[in-house]
């Protein structure tokens, strides 16, 4: 089974949306990581319901699918790097973010995005882990219930350094809310390979049940940056083997938000590069 291949908005941040979705139909990919933030798709902005629709057809048009991303580093407030987060000492901060979520929902109902991405934040200081895990777990309810509604699974990430940063995290997390039905999980590749214990195959294999996004580029072990293939540390043909065999179908996304500026060119190398590593017919590419 081949992967469906995305690229992500975050890394297309000095293109207009239209010109940033026109290049990638070119380049052959089958979908769009789309992060919501003011450059592109502002979910804070007003007639996000008409613009919604309107990128929808869009898509269409392309023949992209979609994913919606809630990483952008700004949106709520403009001097703190995903600030206000789910573990914000402050309710109402809490509850900013929580409503972003629930518009990010919406928006991947108007969409038909087969997931939406979230992360949990970094536990703040003088706040114990209890507090921080009850915290996420009571923000991310109403999302859950809104994601249950609209029959979009959210996509929670570990990302290193934050409250939920492993596997093991998300499984806590899975614990402490029932295991509800519209919570997946978000694998990203180099994270496996920047603080897990097994290898990035290895947590491909572990994740199976509860994928439902995935984020892909390069990295190095012990250092959380995000890089173009080849410039890390990763065995792919492993990797996206295991990712084949999965049967996962939701989009398999470039992550790589701090190189906009050459985002073109890194769209195009990414696209090659996963293509002559993809396994095709249940055969590796690689050893074709």
């Amino acid at each position: 089974m081949s992967l469906r291949l995305g690229y992500g908005t975050n890394g297309l941040t000095d293109l207009r949306l239209d010109d940033a979705l026109v290049l990638l139909a070119d380049l052959g990919y089958d979908g769009v990581g789309l992060t919501l933030d003011h450059m592109h798709l502002d979910p804070l902005a007003p007639d996000l319901g008409p613009r919604t629709r309107r990128l929808a057809g869009r898509l269409a048009d392309l023949g992209l699918e979609v994913t919606v991303e809630t990483g952008a580093r700004y949106v709520l407030d403009p001097r703190r790097k995903h600030g206000p987060s789910l573990l914000d000492p402050d309710p109402e901060g809490r509850a900013a973010r929580t409503a972003l979520l629930l518009r990010a929902v919406q928006v991947a109902a108007d969409l038909g995005a087969h997931a939406v991405h979230c992360f949990s934040g970094i536990t703040p200081d003088a706040t114990s882990p209890d507090t921080a895990w009850q915290r996420l777990a009571a923000a991310l309810t109403p999302v859950l219930d809104a994601a249950a509604t609209a029959r979009v699974p959210l996509a929670v990430e570990p990302e290193p350094g934050h409250l939920l940063a492993t596997l093991d995290d998300f499984h806590h997390l899975r614990s402490l809310l029932g295991d509800p039905e519209p919570l997946g999980l978000t694998l990203d590749i180099g994270h496996c390979q920047c603080l897990e214990p097994a290898t990035p195959a290895e947590c491909v294999k572990q994740a199976a049940p509860w994928l439902r996004h995935v984020q892909i580029e390069d990295m190095r072990r012990g250092v959380h940056e995000h890089l173009p293939f080849g410039d890390g540390e990763i065995d792919f043909p492993p990797v996206l083997d295991a990712l084949a065999a999965t049967g996962y179908r939701g989009l398999t996304v470039v992550e790589l938000p701090r190189h906009s500026h050459a985002g073109p060119e890194l769209a195009r190398a990414s696209i090659e590069f996963l293509r002559s590593h993809t396994p095709t017919n249940g055969a590796p590419a690689w050893r074709s």
